[in-house]
């Protein structure tokens, strides 16, 4: 080997060792300032209520502030590329619901951000989607409401979180499989779309359960099937879609957390160990309780391989049922 290749090959292994050994520095050193986790979507839905409830722990473990930024926008756009542009040293993160990380690539030729790219800390938890209908509607089961949408094709209006989101796919999904036509309204996120729910001016929605199970239990919304595989036990006599009529219909709203492309390894371990930590204290159980939600608290590498096959699921609805972003 000609010497200049030879000086080559030792100063890049030196350089690998040198950043292996500051990689692992840091990550022994982190945190050492405050954490922001940027939620791509307004206050008071369950993708902002999960990481304010686990930040508060990650407070208590780190010592060091962990403070929810929200910056909703462009289907989640605008929050994932303020993360996809920050420092990869873990001081900022992502938290999303599978619009941002698994449906938008599908839907859009051209991202601010690569999806892939972004390194896999965890997921935090999946809550069920519900059939949700406001009171007015005249129907009180799936197979009522099905046949109420055929008798008055395209008459209902349903609301999504905003178009690609889970809620949108998942009316559409249903509306596929139960051969209905309803009409679309997005929002920006599930605030405002079940505040015009609960008014009555939208009839339905495809929402996660964590929002709006109370206003189920109130009497506000009707619930009547939720996606998961199994019955919830915060609404045990609600059945599951497939329970009530649709066979292999699932559909589940998962919340994750993702840091910067090149977060060192040993630095997306120690967070997400953070959270699968939090995610066993009492009070975060609680929280997860009133929110329907399922505590998941995997590893990167896990996350890795299920964001990949979420990925591929929402790819073929998407394609089945030609959908289209407004």
């Amino acid at each position: 080997m000609p010497f200049h290749s030879i000086i080559r090959a030792a100063a890049f292994s030196a350089l690998c060792v040198f950043t292996a050994a500051a990689q692992a520095q840091d990550a022994a050193s982190y945190p050492n300032k405050p954490i922001r986790i940027i939620v791509p979507f307004p206050a008071g839905g369950t993708a902002d209520i999960l990481p304010r409830a686990l930040g508060e722990r990650l407070t208590v473990k780190f010592g060091q502030p962990v403070l929810v930024d929200n910056r909703a926008g462009a289907a989640g756009a605008i929050g994932a590329e303020a993360v996809y542009k920050s420092e990869p040293d873990g001081y900022t993160l992502l938290a999303s619901p599978p619009s941002v990380l698994a449906i938008n690539p599908s839907l859009y030729s051209k991202l601010p951000y690569d999806a892939a790219a972004f390194v896999p800390v965890t997921v935090m938890a999946a809550v069920p989607n519900v059939l949700l209908v406001h009171p007015k509607v005249p129907v009180a089961t799936m197979a009522e409401f099905i046949a109420y949408a055929k008798a008055h094709p395209d008459a209902l209006n349903y609301a999504s979180q905003g178009s690609g989101t889970t809620s949108h796919l998942t009316a559409e999904m249903f509306k596929s499989m139960a051969g209905i036509k309803m009409t679309h309204v997005p929002y920006k996120g599930t605030s405002p779309a079940l505040t015009d729910l609960l008014a009555g001016q939208v009839e339905v929605m495809f929402d996660n359960l964590g929002v709006s199970a109370q206003h189920v239990r109130s009497g506000k919304l009707k619930a009547l099937a939720v996606g998961s595989e199994k019955r919830v036990p915060s609404l045990p006599s609600v059945p599951t879609v497939i329970e009530a009529g649709l066979p292999g219909f699932v559909a589940v709203t998962w919340f994750g957390v993702v840091a910067p492309p090149k977060t060192p390894p040993e630095i997306a371990a120690r967070i997400s160990a953070a959270f699968a930590e939090a995610l066993k204290t009492p009070e975060v159980q609680r929280r997860l309780a009133d929110l329907s939600a399922e505590g998941v608290g995997d590893t990167p590498a896990e996350m890795a391989a299920f964001v990949k096959e979420d990925t591929a699921r929402w790819r073929r609805v998407i394609k089945a049922g030609n959908v289209k972003v407004e």
